[in-house]
């Protein structure tokens, strides 16, 4: 398949293998968040099975009409400082420069972008470049969105060589899961990694954070996509949510590190998936998928375990160190106010906790959230 004429499939009704009664529940769910896959992507699903993994990554389902959580869950507004771009944590900033995925996680956290324009515009490029350059601190840019690589070439070439003219900064990354959802894009556009390749150089390397979520993802063409973007000189490495009916046993998690590892896509982070609208049924409690980690790691080598177990919470991200018979153990991994990094929380366990709020988190702590800025 050709990437340029790759079927996008955007409504239900396209869902051949959806009876008629099952597309008319559906689209209750696709009114409210919107749905997107593409023909190859559906190529992996088990159809005959109602709770297949992969299925439940894509396919729309009743439950995320739950009403529970918030469309900004880590309070991301309160950190804008222009259209489109966020400076929480000193040294990174991230642009949100694309509306698009190859296919929308039905537990993605900003289904926002796609209800209201959030994403960088074109126009706007050049100051958010002089944002970052008049901030000498920031060292680290995160492109996400969306997807990046969903960009045409042309368009996503002129970011990179924009922020490439910023003489401090010492890493540009990407955040996609093309190479899970639409693969044939990396492989099938030699521009595109002849723009990443010019971009990765020995003094500073171009990184690419993949969303893998499940071990079945890892096909063939998505390994073959991870080839090409190792030959391009970029650093791979991967993240994911915890995720209810997905990745929430220990050996379907070992099994995504251990071949993330194999195919040189280190894990990176492993999430408290966040308390999205629309997330309810995605969601393992805290302690409960913190243990399924650890039991997940301990039958990894090292190169897989290098994971963190962590949530991105409003005051930061948080990482999960620790149960005892009575306690959790959180530690401020990152946080907007240097004063808090490495700050250990001790509380009392909950075993029904969703979320770092669900603990009594320090009033000093929650200060340090700015209130939402208006542009």
């Amino acid at each position: 398949m050709s990437w340029r004429f790759a079927h996008f499939i955007t409504s239900v009704d396209e869902l051949e293998h959806l009876d008629e009664d099952e597309k008319k529940k559906l689209k209750k769910v696709t009114s409210k968040y919107r749905f997107r896959t593409n023909s190859y992507y559906l190529s992996l699903i088990n159809w005959d099975d109602p709770d297949d993994p992969i299925r439940r990554i894509v396919i729309p389902s009743e439950d995320e009409l739950i009403e529970w959580g918030h469309l900004d869950p880590s309070s991301e507004a309160s950190y804008v400082v222009l259209d489109g771009v966020e400076h929480k944590y000193e040294d990174t900033v991230v642009m949100l420069v694309s509306p698009t995925c190859g296919g929308v996680c039905r537990f993605c956290f900003r289904k926002r972008i796609f209800m209201r324009s959030e994403t960088l515009k074109d126009e706007d490029l050049d100051k958010a470049v002089e944002y970052v350059r008049q901030h000498k601190e920031v060292t680290d840019v995160l492109l996400t969105g969306g997807d990046p690589l969903m960009l045409p070439t042309p368009k996503l070439r002129r970011i990179i060589t924009a922020l490439d003219t910023v003489p401090h900064l010492r890493v540009i990354r990407i955040g996609s899961k093309t190479p899970a959802y639409f693969p044939m894009r990396i492989t099938g556009d030699p521009e595109l990694l002849h723009l990443l390749s010019s971009m990765s150089r020995p003094q500073r390397r171009f990184y690419v954070v993949t969303h893998f979520n499940h071990p079945r993802e890892l096909t063939e063409q998505a390994v073959a996509a991870i080839q090409a973007l190792l030959n391009a000189g970029c650093i791979l490495i991967n993240q994911t949510p915890m995720l209810r009916g997905i990745n929430d046993d220990p050996q379907t998690l070992s099994d995504l590190l251990k071949r993330l590892e194999a195919v040189g896509v280190p894990p990176y982070y492993v999430f408290q998936c966040r308390p999205a609208s629309g997330n309810r049924a995605y969601v393992v409690p805290v302690e409960e998928g913190y243990s399924i980690f650890c039991e997940a790691v301990r039958t990894c080598s090292g190169l897989a375990a290098r994971a963190r177990y962590v949530m991105s919470h409003k005051t930061g991200k948080v990482e999960v160190v620790g149960l005892t018979d009575d306690k959790i153990i959180f530690r401020y991994h990152r946080c907007p106010d240097k004063s808090l990094r490495g700050r250990i929380l001790i509380m009392k366990r909950n075993p029904n906790a969703l979320w770092l709020d669900d603990y009594p988190i320090p009033e000093e702590i929650l200060a340090v959230v700015p209130e939402p800025k208006v542009h």
